[in-house]
């Protein structure tokens, strides 16, 4: 019997560091930041800044050194590597790279897809990290349509065309939180005699994985979208591929032997992994894999839906205020929400929420291009709010009532376009931290014909 799961998002789910953090706004003051940009980049995890610090005292060279700190240091690497296969359910004979981020692991499998000759299958409402790297060998792209089956059914015609080596598909979507029926499209490819891949960036954050279990072959996710920010991520799957594939970078540590005339190149995951690894981001995302695998079966999923439920029907209550999908029948979405109000450009939305409320979001076409200009026809992008395990109600009705705002009394500030397109105040009085007046006063301020005056006050 499936346990009862206790829904009382009136409170996060996990601490972060930084939760409580007051951030200045326009007239004066501050406010405690609403952090509803976790779809970019989410904040540590509690537990995983106090992992990073336990193991920084025992920091050493891994794989490298007879001292113990090194043998310390090695052992946490190759556990945090088990603990990252056991977050995605990898299978005996898996291998975990960790890499950089999604990106980079995509990137990696490109090679390996590249050395074999094969095609890639891939959709075009992809986030770059997913489309971009497939591009480098032959691949083909298939055109979402504005419902799950008939794009299901676009793939399969595509698959059943001729033979492709990989279908790579996204398992929810940066955009809008539409999560795809993967089990599903990995029966379709295996059925077609191709693999499959998962840019899990998105899922992994919300959604529990499990390789043995879905027979994916593939998935790729990356730290800072799951409370990890240390610069590491990781592609975890079958060997053989990774075995052949060319080194994804070429230096110490991916080497058995070097020679003269040749190198024997080691077997994966080693083989992608040269040069110093990054010991505290390998901790850091096992540590959040760890922290997140420990929550009760199903309560995060939970905590989620209340949320986002609360989302949608507020903004949607909302005149003027208009919520995008990409799918017309997907039953099925993580904690992100793409709107837009009517009169307003997005950026100039995101940029009073963070100057006036402070909160943060995002605005634009979110590395999705072909999403937000074909399939959604918003060419200017829209807005994005995103929720997640440090998600609360306080800060979903804090997003609505700044909206609300918004399109009854419009701005607080006068805002002007800067050159590289962002919004910014024409005047702001915010007592600004550190590092954004010494770069504006350098010229990196978020207007270039800004100028910081003695107080920190910047005026365009």
């Amino acid at each position: 019997m499936t346990p009862v799961v206790p829904v009382v998002p009136s409170r996060p789910l996990l601490p972060v560091v930084g939760a409580d953090l007051p951030l200045p706004v326009l007239g004066g003051g501050t406010r405690r930041h609403v952090h509803l940009d976790l779809a970019a980049t989410a904040p540590a995890l509690r537990a995983v800044a106090d992992a990073v610090t336990a193991a920084l005292p025992w920091s050493g060279s891994v794989h490298r050194g007879a001292g113990l700190p090194s043998q310390v240091a090695t052992a946490r690497y190759e556990e945090a590597r088990r603990e990252i296969g056991t977050f995605v359910g990898a299978r005996e004979d898996d291998v975990v790279v960790v890499v950089r981020n999604t990106t980079d692991a995509l990137n990696l499998l490109a090679s390996a897809v590249a050395a074999r000759g094969g095609e890639v299958v891939v959709v075009d409402v992809e986030h770059h990290a997913n489309l971009l790297p497939w591009r480098t060998g032959a691949h083909r792209l298939v055109p979402a349509a504005t419902t799950v089956q008939e794009t299901i059914a676009r793939i399969a015609a595509e698959l059943a065309l001729r033979p492709a080596a990989l279908l790579a598909v996204t398992g929810a979507s940066n955009v809008t939180g539409e999560v795809l029926p993967l089990e599903r499209l990995t029966a379709l490819a295996h059925a077609h005699g191709a693999r499959i891949a998962v840019d899990a960036a998105q899922l992994a954050p919300h959604r529990r994985i499990s390789l043995a279990a879905s027979g994916v072959d593939y998935v790729a996710f990356s730290g800072h979208k799951l409370y990890a920010p240390f610069g590491a991520g990781a592609l975890v799957g079958r060997r053989d591929w990774l075995d052949a594939a060319p080194p994804h970078l070429a230096g110490g540590g991916a080497v058995v032997e070097v020679r003269s005339d040749g190198t024997d190149w080691a077997a994966a995951p080693q083989r992608h992994e040269g040069g110093t690894p990054n010991l505290v981001g390998a901790v850091a995302l096992a540590a959040a894999c760890r922290t997140l695998a420990a929550l009760p079966e199903g309560a995060l999923e939970a905590h989620e839906r209340a949320l986002h439920a609360r989302l949608l029907t507020g903004l949607e209550a909302l005149p003027g205020v208009a919520v995008h999908r990409l799918f017309d029948d997907a039953d099925d979405a993580i904690g992100v929400v793409a709107f837009t109000v009517d009169g307003l450009a997005p950026g100039l939305v995101s940029a009073v929420l963070a100057a006036e409320h402070a909160i943060s979001v995002r605005d634009g076409r979110f590395c999705a291009h072909i999403a937000l200009e074909r399939v959604l026809r918003r060419p200017e992008g829209a807005v994005r709010a995103s929720l997640g395990a440090c998600s609360s109600l306080a800060d979903v009705e804090a997003l609505l009532a700044a909206v609300e705002r918004l399109v009854t009394e419009g701005p607080a500030g006068e805002y002007v376009r800067c050159d590289d397109g962002t919004w910014a105040p024409a005047r702001d009085d915010r007592t600004l931290p550190e590092p954004l007046v010494a770069g504006a006063t350098a010229g990196g301020s978020p207007c270039t014909a800004a100028a910081v005056d003695a107080a920190g006050v910047l005026t365009v």
